[in-house]
Formats: C-alpha cells, sequence, structure tokens
C-alpha cells in the first residue's frame, strides 16, 4: 500500500473563519460578539480577518463565549500561522526558480562556474554562493547598483540578458581574486603601457598573457579573461573594485590579434580618463558614447603613435609593406590590418590573413 500523503492546501484558513462560522450559525452579530469578548468592535473584526493572533487569554475568552477548548483555539491559531509561513516559502521558493531563469545557468554549468544539481534547493544554493550571497533578494540589491552605474550602449537590436552580464562580472570578480595587486597608479600604467605595446607581436596568448597579468597587477589592475554566456555580447569591461583596485576584463570574443588588442588599450583608456566609479562595458553590438569615442582614439594612439598616424594612412595596400610598417612602430601586423581597416585605408575583408587569431578558451 503507498504511503499516505499529508495533504497541504495552497491557502490558509484564518481562526476567524471558524468564528465567523460559529456567529452565523448562532446569528450572532459582530457587534454582539465583540461585547461578550469585552473586546472593541475594529479589535473583534481583526480578530476575524486573523490581523492579531491569538494569545492563552484570547483563546480562554473564546472558549466561554463559542465553546471549544482553549487547547482547540491555540492549535487552530498555530495551524493557521504555520500554512501562512508555508506558503510564503513556497511563494519564495517560485521566485527564486524564476531567478535561476534570469541567469545563464546552463552556461555557467558548462563553463565550470558552478556544479550542476537536479535538486533545485541545491542548484539554487550553488549559484547564491557562486554570486557571494545569501539570497536572490540580497543578490538583486547587490547587483542591481552595478547594473544601474554601467555604461551599457545597449543597441535596440541586441538582446542581452542582464542575468548573463552580471554572471560574466562576477567570474571575473573570482578570477581576479588570485591575483596580487599593487595599489592603482595612473602613472605607472601609462608608463607599463608602453611595455605591453610589443607584447602584440607574441603569436600564442600562453606565452603573453603571464606578462600582461603581471605587468598591469604592478600598476593596481588585475586582468581576467572569461568567455561570455549567453545573453552577454560583451568583449571587454572595467571598473573600480576599489579606490586602489581595477579589473580589466576581456572575454576574446573575436578571437583575433587586433581586436583582443584594441580592446585591452580601449579597456585600459576608461581607466586612465574616465570616472572610477562607473562599470564600462564593451561589445560591438552597443551604441557609442562621446566615452567610448576618447577610449577608442586613446588606443588607437597607443597602438600607433601619432608619429606614425601620417605613414599609417598612405602605406600601401599589401603585405610586404604593412610587415615592413609594423616592424618600424613595433606592433604585430595584425594589429596594423585592423587600424588601417578602422580609417578606411583597406576594406574589412582586405589583408585579413595578416591577423593571428587565438584559439577559442575551453
Amino acid at each position: 500500500m503507498a504511503d499516505a500523503v499529508e495533504f497541504q492546501p495552497e491557502w490558509a484558513s484564518a481562526p476567524g473563519d471558524t468564528i465567523s462560522d460559529i456567529l452565523h450559525e448562532r446569528k450572532l452579530s459582530l457587534r454582539d460578539f465583540a461585547t461578550q469578548m469585552g473586546l472593541a468592535l475594529d479589535r473583534a473584526n481583526e480578530l476575524l480577518t486573523g490581523r492579531v493572533t491569538i494569545t492563552p487569554e484570547t483563546a480562554q475568552l473564546l472558549e466561554g463565549v463559542l465553546g471549544g477548548s482553549s487547547g482547540f483555539w491555540l492549535a487552530r491559531e498555530l495551524q493557521y500561522r504555520e500554512d501562512l509561513i508555508r506558503l510564503e516559502s513556497k511563494r519564495e521558493i517560485h521566485k527564486d526558480k524564476d531567478w535561476l531563469r534570469e541567469i545563464p545557468l546552463s552556461d555557467m554549468v558548462r563553463f565550470g562556474w558552478v556544479k550542476p544539481f537536479t535538486n533545485v534547493g541545491d542548484q539554487l544554493s550553488e549559484c547564491l554562493r557562486f554570486f557571494s550571497v545569501s539570497n536572490v533578494s540580497e543578490w538583486r540589491e547587490k547587483y542591481q547598483t552595478l547594473l544601474d552605474v554601467a555604461a551599457f550602449r545597449i543597441s535596440r537590436a541586441v538582446m542581452i540578458q542582464p542575468g548573463a552580464v552580471v554572471a560574466w562580472l562576477r567570474q571575473g570578480e573570482r578570477q581576479a581574486s588570485s591575483i596580487i595587486w599593487k595599489p592603482w597608479s595612473a602613472v605607472s600604467l601609462r608608463r607599463a603601457l608602453e611595455q605591453i605595446r610589443p607584447l602584440t607581436w607574441r603569436k600564442d596568448p600562453q606565452l603573453f598573457l603571464p606578462e600582461l597579468v603581471n605587468r598591469c597587477a604592478e600598476c593596481g589592475v588585475a586582468i581576467a579573461i572569461v568567455r561570455t554566456p549567453a545573453g552577454c555580447p560583451a568583449s571587454g569591461a572595467t571598473w573600480f573594485v576599489s579606490s586602489e583596485r581595477a579589473l580589466l576584463l576581456l572575454s576574446f570574443r573575436y578571437r583575433s590579434d587586433d581586436h583582443f588588442w584594441f580592446t585591452f588599450f580601449h579597456e585600459a583608456g576608461h581607466l586612465l580618463l574616465h570616472s572610477n566609479k562607473a562599470l564600462f562595458l564593451e561589445g560591438a553590438e552597443m551604441d557609442s558614447t562621446h566615452e567610448e569615442e576618447e577610449a577608442d582614439h586613446f588606443a588607437s594612439n597607443v597602438l600607433i603613435p601619432k608619429d606614425f598616424m601620417e605613414a599609417l594612412l598612405h602605406i600601401n595596400p599589401n603585405s610586404r609593406d604593412v610587415i615592413r610598417f609594423a616592424t618600424r612602430v613595433g606592433v604585430a601586423p595584425g594589429v596594423v590590418v585592423g587600424q588601417l581597416q578602422h580609417y578606411g585605408r583597406i576594406k574589412y575583408t582586405q589583408l585579413n590573413f595578416l591577423k593571428r587569431r587565438f584559439m577559442g578558451q575551453k
């Protein structure tokens, strides 16, 4: 025989419902009931609607006026309060389930950011631990501010999920937490960028990324490379996690050397030129702003110094001259190709074979 399952209704019945039934049977008005109980009329009405708790003293009065033991009325009150808690808990669980659909859970599991669980409660706890919050309300309070100050520049044609953006940013924080940073120094970063520019020649990210991370950490900037989940069309982001610590997040989304390095120097431009209280989020599908144009200009000037700009704009668009120019300037040929395309000197379909393609993150 199957085990009996306890019935739990989707509603809660206040003790006042029982009181109202008895009053109806006995043809007693609310005023008569209040008088016999020695209560003010409004207090008696609150008792019927469940807005006041039945105390042992009230239970004794109900026993004398309506019958039933005081124990019955106290048990009735206890059951009502337990049902309210149970229903509220179920409502919270339903809201939490909805929240799991707001974040890119499948990608978070696939990328190894969180462990998979078949039980919804366990999965919820795992995701809350990822975000370092105790509940969904705290998540909204903690991360809504981050989203509110974001310079999104989102095109209307782009579908973006705020939960996916937050998850990507959070993974960047988690990944950067193992980096030992020195205090933020704009002077040191400007100096370091000149030393970082020759890294564009290195073909393998495993060779240039460690040096890039170390040089930036010396300036108070943590570099994190994090792939983006579905719903987050970002290539880079920057924000100050404290007055002395900045985070520069890159996604390797387009996997070509010109895009990677331009995005890095663009983000460095935000750190040097703009507010330390804003989050800047970049993506090709995002609308432009004055600050983004300034960061673009900064990145172009670092990659191709002003002294070489005239020569860049008059270069013969062939691989031999591009490589020769790149050697003079001290940046990879693919970076030069990207700048030539940016300034309209060549088409976006030309000389792309000079760009290096990086393998996607696993």
